[in-house]
């Protein structure tokens, strides 16, 4: 009862403040001990700043893939139910279209008078201000983080200067989201705003700015094994974690094979997680030099965030300000020269290059889990998550240990604002979506009830029903772990506890046959039994 009373005081008193802005920030490919905050060596004084003034989520979880946890972030469903992400023999993934219902959060802020802006990575289905933002900066070109060329502002092409000696993605898309609140600032001013800043960074091609590498340049010479020993040993002291250290998995390299890559890069890639000192000297050069614009293109978000915390501190809105940062997916694994090809006489990290982070270092971003991006073990679906907002959260420097997913993002905005989803579309009711807010977190470390957490990717399998989990690789057999004691994923169960592991593998089979029938259902209601027609534009 005490709870409960604290809970409506605090959701009370929010009711009758002015309504929040909320800014999510979403990093693409960053691995969950990257950040400084997290137990990672990079230099993230902003996002730690953040951390010491808010909350660290230690159990957030995202989808394991880009689009999938985009669509879920900003809908509250599973990627899967919106066609966002593919079902068994059923279509859905990067190129499905939502359902009408399935409508984005900007656009069920509009009636309580939010202005909306997207600066950065769209990845959703649909033209961005056909979702509901006001202004858009969408940097579709994700092969360059050199040129503006193939990216669009306000869903129009974008013509690029002839000078772009000075542009970086990175600073571009901060410059955008600054700009927005600038305008907010001096033209919107009563009015309340949702920004979502997606980053491309540090997402391949590893392309950072000459004298970002520098910072890092022979700092991770050391190797990823004692690497991952030296984060693990700052989370435990933190309390991110209570587990031991996940062991390498020499057998487990890029979830896809372009041999073509290989020979293109030259004898100095890996593409397994060996032991560091098998490596030639000209390997561990390589691989270190890798890690270090990986970490360059992080610090250098970092200080973008910097300058987005500086103005929205400007124009007064940081106390009344929800920020969110969080990783669209583990750090990534994958292997692969893409768009403009690679040139191994370039400067590493620079436009003529295409360097991806690899299993090595990805294991290492990902400390102290399994796996990587695509996988859905705790490497590829862990998370970081800074929740800052000074005038709602009076706790500072807290850990929040309550499992939690991005489909949580948008119950826990609309409770802030005291919105009431639609429960019909077209007089059809909307299937209820699967996000539980987080505010009851905000005031205390408390378990938000839901029956599971669930995910499927590629054939990449999990549910999480309190602290156990069964999760496993496409094509393999189940594996069981209690999460309390082993987060790790490091002494499976499955064979001990036959009961749970059948009980857990029944609660995802009736998860997935009821986003199944919803799926069937939307494909009958098609004249042509097709998902995914276009939506007119607004």
């Amino acid at each position: 009862m005490k709870t409960l009373l604290v809970l409506t005081v605090l959701v009370s008193s929010i009711a009758t403040a002015a309504p929040p802005n909320v800014v999510f920030i979403l990093a693409d490919d960053m691995g969950y001990s990257d950040a400084g905050c997290y137990g990672g060596e990079i230099k993230t004084p902003h996002l730690d700043a953040l951390a010491k003034n808010g909350l660290r989520f230690t159990q957030f979880y995202n989808t394991a893939r880009c689009w999938p946890t985009r669509g879920a972030l900003l809908t509250g469903y599973y990627a899967q139910q919106i066609h966002r992400d593919a079902l068994p023999n059923l279509p859905g993934g990067g190129r499905g279209n939502r359902q009408p219902w399935a409508r984005l959060l900007p656009e069920l802020l509009k009636p309580a008078g939010y202005r909306n802006y997207h600066s950065g990575k769209w990845h959703i289905d649909g033209d961005v201000l056909a979702g509901g933002f006001d202004r858009s900066f969408h940097t579709r070109n994700d092969g360059n983080f050199f040129t503006v060329k193939g990216n669009f502002l306000d869903d129009k092409p974008v013509t690029p200067p002839a000078d772009e000696s000075s542009y970086y993605t990175t600073i571009a898309t901060a410059d955008h989201a600054i700009e927005c609140l600038k305008d907010h600032a001096a033209n919107h001013r009563g009015k309340p705003f949702f920004q979502y800043i997606a980053f491309i960074a540090p997402h391949f091609p590893l392309h950072a700015l000459p004298e970002d590498i520098a910072r890092y340049r022979d700092a991770y010479l050391g190797g990823w094994d004692k690497m991952r020993a030296a984060r693990h040993a700052r989370q435990l002291k933190m309390g991110i974690v209570n587990t031991p250290l996940s062991a390498l998995e020499p057998e487990v390299g890029p979830p896809y094979h372009f041999p073509d890559a290989f020979e293109k890069l030259g004898p100095c890639e890996v593409n397994r997680p060996v032991p560091w000192d098998s490596l030639s000297e000209e390997q561990r050069r390589f691989q270190a030099t890798k890690m270090a614009i990986h970490a360059a293109m992080i610090d250098r978000m970092d200080r973008e965030i910097g300058r987005v915390v500086a103005q929205l501190k400007a124009m007064g809105a940081l106390d009344n300000t929800l920020i969110m940062f969080a990783s669209d997916n583990g750090a990534s694994a994958e292997i692969m020269v893409r768009h403009g090809g690679h040139d191994p006489k370039a400067a590493p990290g620079s436009a003529a290059t295409y360097l991806c982070l690899g299993p090595g270092f990805s294991s290492a971003a990902n400390t102290p889990f399994r796996r990587h991006k695509t996988w859905v073990h705790e490497g590829g679906i862990a998370t970081p998550l800074i929740v800052h907002w000074p005038q709602g959260i009076k706790a500072k420097n807290q850990l929040r240990h309550t499992p939690s997913h991005v489909i949580d993002f948008v119950p826990t905005v609309l409770e802030l604002v005291g919105i009431q989803k639609p429960t019909t579309w077209n007089g059809q009711p909307i299937p209820p979506a699967p996000g539980k807010s987080l505010v009851p977190a905000f005031t205390k470390d408390v378990t938000i009830q839901r029956d599971s957490l669930w995910w499927l990717h590629e054939g990449h399998r999990a549910v999480r029903v309190g602290d156990w989990k069964l999760v496993a690789a496409k094509d393999q057999p189940w594996e069981l772990y209690d999460l309390s004691k082993d987060r790790a994923e490091q002494r499976n169960l499955a064979a001990k506890m036959t009961d749970q592991a059948r009980e857990l593998e029944q609660a995802w089979q009736r998860q997935t046959d009821s986003f199944s029938e919803l799926v069937k259902k939307t494909i009958a209601s098609q004249p042509d039994g097709k998902v995914g027609k276009k939506k007119a534009k607004k």
